[in-house]
């Protein structure tokens, strides 16, 4: 398997800007020379920019940059940053009168734990930009996991820390397909390969979890607007799968499609309607090899799976939230 993950693809950079202190941050994928790029939305409760423009029949067929950022809507401010940014370097759609640069952007909610009065803005989504390289990408409470949790079936007060991974695949042909994931689910984590739970909302001792089967069970029937009114149930699992084959825009979408059975497989439950849940594509079509979307949407499914996993065991503890490493160990109680 590839290393680097999302930057083993070459033509992309990938960088973040990270508040510990108020924990919340924002990740960049750019790629100045255009990327065909579509999108596939399955959450209820999704907060997004410029996702429109990347359905068939749309004008733009290429995109320059993908901000995944905290804050909730008011993080979408980051995007100005990163077509600023753009802008300054000449990269972006053709006019007479200059570029203009295509951004599209996500949130994930983290409001609830640090401080829910700072957020990413404009300056943070340039600093994100700046700091973009082609080398391996920091994982774990970082960027747009940085104030990530999951695991808040029981509120925030028994879940465990989120963040963002990155794993990569490659065909025996050499084509490579990457995924990149902030994960902040309200469901638990599992590990793909044998259904196990690794993070799940903490029991009453260290290192146990608490079903979240159970515990949905159990709950009274309540709206979706009265659960996102708790505020711990407003949440989103985002993610930026990458390939170097050559795609069209609607290859792009299946390939967007077929990359969220891998959020399926490892959070249950998924695309609820109090996640975002929502999943980029883009194809830098510098590979010519032929493949087909069977093969690349299965690999890029793996891949998902792969690093939304990372995004647990890589993180870190933070505002009072333990890891699901740091809880395994007794801490965090």
């Amino acid at each position: 398997m590839p290393s680097g993950g999302l930057t083993s693809i070459a033509g992309l950079t990938a960088g973040h800007w990270t508040d510990a202190e108020a924990a919340t941050g924002c990740t960049v994928v750019l790629c100045p020379e255009g990327c065909v790029a579509s999108v596939d939305v399955r959450g209820g409760a999704p907060a997004t920019r410029n996702t429109d423009l990347l359905g068939p029949g749309r004008l733009v067929q290429q995109i320059h940059g993908v901000l995944l950022t905290g804050g909730s809507e008011f993080g979408q401010d980051a995007a100005t940053g990163v077509v600023r940014w753009l802008e300054e370097r000449g990269y972006g759609f053709p006019l007479t009168s200059g570029v203009v640069p295509i951004v599209t952007a996500a949130v994930i909610f983290d409001l609830p734990i640090g401080r829910a009065d700072v957020r990413p803005d404009a300056a943070s989504g340039y600093a994100a930009c700046e700091a973009a390289t082609g080398g391996p990408v920091e994982e774990g409470s970082v960027g747009a996991g940085t104030g990530a949790t999951v695991a808040k079936a029981l509120t925030i007060e028994r879940a465990l820390k989120g963040g963002l991974g990155t794993a990569a695949e490659r065909t025996d042909s050499g084509i490579t397909v990457a995924a990149l994931v902030a994960v902040n689910c309200w469901g638990e984590v599992l590990n793909p390969d044998d259904g196990r739970v690794i993070a799940g909302p903490r029991g009453d001792q260290p290192g146990t979890f608490i079903s979240t089967l159970d515990a949905v069970r159990k709950q009274p029937p309540m709206s979706a607007f009265a659960l996102a009114a708790q505020e711990t149930a407003s949440n989103t699992t985002l993610g930026v799968i990458a390939t170097d084959a050559r795609l069209t825009k609607d290859e792009a979408h299946r390939l967007a499609v077929m990359a969220q059975a891998g959020l399926a497989k490892t959070i249950r439950p998924a695309h609820s309607p109090v996640d975002g849940d929502t999943m980029f594509a883009l194809s830098t079509g510098r590979n010519e090899t032929a493949t087909d979307l069977l093969q690349l949407g299965t690999l890029a499914a793996l891949a998902v799976e792969r690093a939304i996993v990372r995004a647990i065991t890589e993180a870190t503890g933070l505002a009072g939230v333990p890891s699901a490493g740091e809880w395994a160990k007794g801490g965090g109680r």
